[in-house]
């Protein structure tokens, strides 16, 4: 089985619309994580505009199941994850006025920066994970860079699932998955996955560890109700 990792951004980013604490963010981790959710994913941003810096301290402490922080490695992103220290940190190359993640690490132009930064986390026995594109190249030279896992960056098979082209947007993957598990790498996955898409993803892609998945899951249990949501997941997953 796939584990699932719900991305509680967006139930930030509604209690930042109006001030005060509805909807509770720490409430709805634990409520995620009863209703069958395997882990917790928040991506802070430097601006703050829906998870915290406070959040991440707080979700550590009440989080049982895997606190997944996301993100930038800027030294203020750094000295947070080294500050909470998470289960697992996945390094996202997103620039700070991003709207959301728009591509994954060239782990050979950065190679050196991650080394040096995967480092650090390592020493403190943060699991680590590079966000990439589906390109067998950047798996490999991830590989050099120190790191426990990567995570697929699915936008591309998601636009082509929505085109009926889900075999040939799925290909590239197939062959990054072989080429993360040859080199030793664990491989989770996630962006623009959905109740649609994610049972597919998740039958063709050998050895899928995790999957992150947020805007979708909260869209959908809006209509549907968020524990029926995480366990139509967990069944799509199993």
């Amino acid at each position: 089985m796939t584990k699932l990792s719900v991305n509680i951004n967006k139930i930030a980013t509604i209690r930042n619309a109006r001030g005060g604490n509805m909807p509770d963010l720490l409430k709805a981790a634990t409520d995620i994580e009863r209703f069958g959710g395997q882990g917790i994913t928040i991506h802070p941003r430097p601006d703050e505009r829906h998870i915290t810096y406070q959040d991440a301290r707080d979700l550590k402490k009440i989080v049982t199941t895997e606190l997944n922080i996301e993100g930038n490695p800027v030294p203020k992103f750094i000295d947070l994850v080294l500050e909470v220290k998470p289960d697992q940190v996945t390094l996202v190359p997103d620039a700070e006025d991003a709207i959301t993640s728009n591509a994954g690490w060239d782990t050979i132009k950065y190679g050196s920066f991650l080394v040096k930064t995967i480092d650090l986390f390592k020493k403190e026995g943060i699991r680590t994970s590079i966000f990439v594109d589906p390109n067998p190249e950047m798996a490999k030279a991830a590989a050099d860079t120190g790191t426990d896992r990567i995570e697929l960056y699915t936008e591309s098979y998601a636009k082509s699932f929505d085109q009926n082209e889900k075999q040939t947007g799925i290909a590239p993957f197939i062959e990054t998955a072989k080429a993360a598990t040859t080199a030793g790498l664990g491989l989770n996955a996630g962006h623009d996955l959905n109740l649609e898409n994610v049972a597919y993803f998740q039958k063709n892609i050998p050895n899928l560890l995790e999957v992150s998945i947020g805007h979708a899951l909260i869209c959908e249990a809006l209509y549907l109700g968020l524990e029926n949501v995480v366990n139509m997941y967990l069944n799509r997953l199993t």
